[in-house]
């Protein structure tokens, strides 16, 4: 009778699997309660965006709530580092970003976590492609013309970041590297400053997240000469890449992703993946990350991993070449 009784459940389970698509529900009776999905960072930006997108898809199909939870401070380190030491059984997630995942790394001497020890990747939700913008008074209309100028006046253009050490401030530091130009940075405490002084005509050129600058692009505001991903934007189609405009191997992004506490069981990551993937699929959250200036990605937890460790690689490259430091 028991062992009709464990058939019939897993026959049961096995069927669930299949209407579920991801099956994490039917192996582990996962979520039985709420899922905490901690964004480093204060609300309204790329990141907290992102969350609430996916939160929302996942809470509907998992029938339990998925909260997000703002947790700000230290560039996203304080958010990290709650989620690196929390509980391993799936119930708090991270939306991760370059900042405290792969360049405060490479800048803080005293991490309170291992980026590639400490968590276990989950799926790269979304990409946003740093683009080069510049004042419209720049005599530059492509990325060569911009490099020819910089090199007949060195150190007179002046860039605008989001601070020292932000992914902005990496990529224009790539940018000068690859290109051999020298220009001059003028770093911000966010980058909303950086592009009002932009717009201002006060410093000539930024490296952005593309959905701070598309609706000033849009607007004739400032020029785009370049997308930073390794191919077109779909979102600016009409423009070439960094790469292909004159510093060929140029990459520029900032890539969301899902990490979950390092020793979360496999078949919940699993799970979160296949599920996370179907909504990332779906035409209607892809149109509203277009809206945002966002790209939707998915791909396996092994991609993000090595995606991870490329990053990690490559920023330290960057910070030992520009000589970055913080206090």
């Amino acid at each position: 009778m028991r062992s009709e009784g464990r058939a019939g459940r897993a026959v049961a389970c096995a069927a669930l699997w299949l209407l579920n698509g991801a099956g994490i529900a039917a192996t582990l009776e996962y979520p039985t309660k709420p899922i905490r999905l901690v964004v480093p960072f204060a609300p309204g930006g790329g990141t907290d965006l992102t969350a609430r997108a996916i939160a929302q898809k996942l809470s509907q199909a998992f029938g339990k709530p998925v909260v997000v939870d703002n947790r700000s401070g230290a560039g996203g380190v304080i958010g990290a580092d709650l989620v690196a030491k929390a509980t391993a059984d799936g119930y708090t997630l991270l939306m991760g970003t370059p900042g405290p995942m792969t360049i405060n790394p490479n800048l803080r001497k005293n991490m309170p976590y291992d980026t590639l020890r400490d968590f276990a990747p989950i799926v790269q939700t979304t990409i946003s492609p740093f683009v080069l913008v510049v004042h419209p008074s720049v005599p530059a209309s492509t990325v060569k013309e911009l490099i020819a100028l910089a090199k007949q006046k060195p150190r007179a253009l002046n860039f605008g970041t989001a601070g020292n050490g932000s992914v902005a401030h990496l990529s224009a530091e790539q940018f000068k590297a690859m290109a051999g130009v020298r220009i001059t940075h003028v770093p911000y405490k966010g980058s909303s400053q950086s592009m009002l002084d932009l717009l201002a005509g006060q410093v000539q050129l930024v490296f952005e997240n593309l959905p701070v600058v598309l609706p000033h692009i849009r607007a004739g505001k400032i020029r785009a000469l370049g997308v930073g991903t390794r191919t077109r934007s779909a979102l600016l189609p009409e423009y070439p890449t960094v790469a292909e405009a004159g510093v060929p191997g140029y990459e520029a992004s900032t890539a969301f992703g899902m990490l979950a506490p390092a020793t979360t069981p496999r078949e919940i990551v699993g799970g979160l993946n296949r599920e996370v993937v179907r909504i990332l699929q779906s035409a209607e959250v892809k149109d509203s990350f277009g809206a945002l200036g966002l790209e939707a990605v998915g791909g396996t937890p092994q991609q993000y991993a090595a995606h991870l460790k490329e990053e990690l690689a490559k920023y330290g490259r960057l910070v030992k070449t520009a000589g970055i430091k913080i206090e």
